[in-house]
């Protein structure tokens, strides 16, 4: 009962400590700012050194405690350290966000297999080895939150040379069902965020008033019923949710953060 009374203290992670791999890419920037703002400790994990020591630096200027990882999950080996260089960090690991991943757009008939290959390689493989080595810790611990990063392309498709990324944000989502289940009683939800277009550097050209970027920013509102293209701000709020006890009899689902998109 005392959560119904403070239902604020529902979402308190403080020192809660965040493995983030992707670190310095867009969902990853905004797990970071968001996370280090709660009060989290931070393991930051990606393969771009000055992006990733830009986003640290961020965070500790926000009183965080920040570790940082200069590598990529390319491997279980790989995996499998990250966490356990969490864990020797800081005692334990609450909190995995795999915000790292890739796309290739070509259609089918230019697209080569490799190209394929490592799509999902980066986006289903990888998601799958670190929920696997967070698994291992948060079960022994009885608690823990993975959130996956997914996409509404999970669900639908997309004209333009999509295939191998919308096949692996659809395999995400059912890492994301079948590993709630597995894990339903252990202590360990996970559950995947799925956005559609929000402003990052890869989609800022969307967002200026050039009449390619209006074109295509139309084509998109025509779906969403809130009218616009989404923000960083827009993905903070339900991640903090995923990563707290707020979402503790939340397990399986994917979160939609589209404006509607996916709904019509």
């Amino acid at each position: 009962m005392q959560s119904m009374t403070n239902a604020l203290s529902m979402f308190d992670v403080k020192n809660n400590v965040a493995l983030i791999t992707g670190a310095s890419g867009a969902f990853g920037m905004v797990a970071a700012r968001v996370l280090a703002g709660a009060g989290c400790k931070l393991v930051l994990v990606a393969g771009n050194q000055d992006a990733l020591d830009e986003i640290a630096e961020e965070c500790r200027a926000m009183g965080a405690d920040v570790t940082t990882i200069n590598t990529r999950p390319t491997d279980e080996t790989i995996c499998n350290d990250l966490v356990a260089q969490a864990v020797e960090a800081y005692g334990k690991l609450d909190i995995l966000v795999v915000a790292s991943g890739m796309n290739r757009v070509a259609l089918i008939n230019d697209m080569t297999p490799e190209t394929f290959e490592s799509v999902m390689d980066a986006n289903v493989t990888q998601t799958w080895l670190l929920s696997r080595a967070a698994a291992a810790q948060m079960k022994q611990q009885g608690y823990g939150k993975i959130v996956l990063v997914s996409s509404a392309r999970g669900l639908l498709g997309h004209p333009a040379g999509y295939t191998a990324y919308c096949a692996s944000k659809s395999a995400t989502d059912g890492i994301t069902k079948a590993l709630g289940c597995e894990l339903g009683a252990s202590g360990v939800t996970v559950n995947a965020i799925a956005p559609t277009v929000f402003r990052s550097p890869l989609t800022a050209w969307m967002f200026e008033d050039t009449e390619e970027a209006t074109k295509v920013r139309n084509g998109f509102l025509a779906r969403v019923p809130k009218g616009r293209l989404g923000e960083p701000e827009d993905l903070a709020g339900p991640l903090l949710f995923l990563a707290s006890k707020a979402s503790d009899f939340y397990t399986g689902h994917i979160l939609y953060a589209d404006g509607g998109y996916t709904a019509g």
